[in-house]
């Protein structure tokens, strides 16, 4: 199995890095100025947080959701397999910034354990010996000379990465969408959760309105739906 020194289980963490200062006066200001004859600046001025509240719910019942887009937000994540990664990298409205497996030497592999793996003793240690065969492969590519942009085929969709990206409130609504859903994938699931929650605590108005299709209506699943309306965890 090799040297269990060198290798690392590790698990989800995600922080909200940055957003936009008073994100949702920010959206409620952009949707004044579309609906408003006034000057910028005495609009601005006439905001208050209630009143942005009301305003925010009233466009985007409306569907106007271009408003959303003026107000950003950045993650830092780690301990997210690359199987989650190859998920999230494809809502294209985003910026990322993905450690790279070319230039980042990986001495201590690590990895992520999915739940259903770990419960079973027998398959869990399975998993491990190919983890730690992975590495050990990686490490005599290395050693002998192969470049770690091709060492890296070797290493699997475990080994987990770090990643920095920055979304609008618009695409994250749309993410929340696809990704709470109980079909979505339960790594790509539980960061959404994640995400929301710390969204929720700068913007409860925006935020008040995530959640998979059912949230605002018939479950879009069809025929596949789990028969469980979300919850979100405000309302618990």
């Amino acid at each position: 199995m090799g040297d269990d020194r060198q290798l690392k289980r590790v698990r989800l963490g995600v922080e909200l890095s940055s957003h936009t200062p008073q994100p949702e006066m920010v959206v409620a200001g952009a949707a004044r100025t579309c609906y408003s004859a006034k000057e910028l600046a005495l609009s601005a001025d006439e905001l208050t947080p209630q009143l942005a509240s009301k305003i925010i719910t009233r466009v985007v019942q409306r569907g106007h959701l271009s408003v959303l887009e003026h107000a950003s937000f950045t993650f830092a994540v780690e301990g997210l397999s690359r199987a989650a990664s190859h998920q999230l990298v494809r809502h294209r409205i985003a910026s990322f910034s993905q450690q790279s497996q070319r230039y980042v030497e990986f001495t201590a592999l690590e990895y992520v354990l999915p739940p259903t793996i770990e419960e079973r003793t027998e398959l869990a240690e399975d998993f491990a010996r190919f983890i730690g065969s992975a590495q050990k492969l990686y490490r005599r590519l290395r050693e002998a000379g192969v470049p770690r942009e091709d060492a890296r085929f070797v290493l699997p969709n475990a080994s987990a990465t770090k990643l920095i990206f920055t979304m609008n409130a618009r695409e994250l609504l749309h993410v929340f969408t696809l990704r709470l859903c109980s079909r979505a994938q339960w790594e790509i699931r539980e960061l959404a959760h994640r995400m929301l929650e710390l969204c929720y605590q700068v913007a409860p108005t925006i935020f008040s309105l995530a959640g998979p299709g059912c949230r605002r209506g018939p479950c879009p699943e069809g025929d596949m739906s789990c028969g469980k309306p979300w919850v979100p965890f405000w309302e618990e």
